[in-house]
């Protein structure tokens, strides 16, 4: 490891990903807080009222938009990996693991 760098500082983040990954988590937030938007049973979807549907959908919805965002956050804060110093060891760096940080 070259000297002038320090063991426990990481690259700094990318904040475009960040906010992107923030608004992934707003939108479902926004969608189901916005209870106007579906107080209503028609279209219904066979005998299932649309506010029912709509908020079931949202459960699969919430589901995509939070694996996005946590694929984002996991590319917009890259970690150092260990030298090849401590690999041999078996040292770990505080916080972290194989698969990555601990979020």
């Amino acid at each position: 490891m070259p000297p002038d760098t320090e063991q426990d500082t990481a690259p700094p983040a990318n904040t475009g990903l960040l906010v992107a990954a923030g608004i992934c988590v707003l939108i479902p937030i926004v969608a189901l807080m916005w209870v106007g938007s579906y107080a209503r049973e028609d279209p219904k979807l066979g005998p299932v009222p649309f506010f029912i549907w709509y908020q079931m959908m949202w459960v699969f919805l919430c589901a995509g938009f939070t694996t996005v965002a946590y694929r984002l956050v996991l590319k917009a804060r890259p970690h150092r990996p260990m030298s090849s110093d401590d690999a041999g060891s078996g040292a770990r760096r505080h916080g972290a693991d194989e698969e990555g940080p601990i979020l």
